[in-house]
């Protein structure tokens, strides 16, 4: 009964935490053709990232570590929930994550297809998300880019070119961004500032420029698919609370 009990507990914080998800909470960056657009030439390559961002819940500042990997407009990160700084997550309900094994994430942008990927690998299942919104079929080629330079800093030791960035879309609407071009890495933007409605920063470290297998944009074979989070751990609560009675 005490399992029983503290299942529970678990399926109610489990459920909590879903509904956070679906309704906008922070669940990691993907790139659009206005972002794509700030990485120039270099459409291909992985990096450690950091994301810096606002809680849309609760206005605090939350920090989310994690890995992307970027090809031709497709993008994946993959990120450890329990290493999120933000103060809607308690190291309690950090632990509970990891039991519950919801605390691995990757979040795959597919703009080719009009969709985007929420995968769970601790449970071996993934939300498929359409995308509707206007910008899901733009290119980078459908945005024009302005850059002036403000001066040159040192970001990781890596010698940049700091420039204020205006990237204008076809109907007139401009997105604004500083950004840090390493110029050892091939003029790469080490570090991002956007600002406006979807204000952060991104800072990126050990670049590769190799280009990442195809199937990194796809959900493993053999997870389960589901059409929302709520539907995906309801049915993983169902399944633990069975063993439970089973025994």
């Amino acid at each position: 009964m005490k399992n029983f009990s503290r299942l529970i507990c678990l399926a109610i914080f489990c459920l909590n935490f879903a509904a956070h998800a679906q309704s906008g909470a922070p669940s990691g960056p993907s790139f659009d053709a206005a972002t794509s657009k700030l990485f120039g030439d270099n459409q291909t390559f992985s990096a450690a990232m950091e994301l810096q961002t606002t809680d849309p819940q609760k206005g605090d500042a939350v920090t989310i570590p994690g890995k992307m990997t970027f090809d031709a407009g497709k993008s994946r990160f993959e990120m450890d929930m329990t290493q999120m700084k933000s103060s809607r997550l308690s190291p309690d309900e950090a632990a509970q994550m990891k039991q519950m094994g919801i605390e691995n994430i990757v979040t795959i942008s597919r703009p080719d297809k009009k969709i985007s990927y929420l995968i769970y690998p601790g449970l071996q299942s993934y939300v498929e998300n359409p995308v509707e919104t206007s910008d899901a079929a733009a290119t980078p080629a459908d945005f024009k880019i302005e850059s002036t330079e403000l001066g040159r800093e040192t970001i990781d030791g890596h010698p940049c070119v700091k420039d204020e960035v205006v990237i204008t879309d076809k109907q007139g609407n401009k997105h604004e961004a500083t950004v840090w071009d390493a110029t050892d890495l091939k003029n790469f933007p080490v570090k991002i500032q956007l600002t406006g409605e979807n204000e952060a920063t991104m800072t990126f470290k050990n670049i590769s420029f190799d280009k990442p297998a195809a199937d990194a944009f796809d959900p493993p074979a053999g997870f389960t698919k589901y059409d929302s989070v709520q539907s995906m751990m309801t049915a993983q609560i169902m399944k633990q609370m069975g063993g439970l009675l089973g025994h």
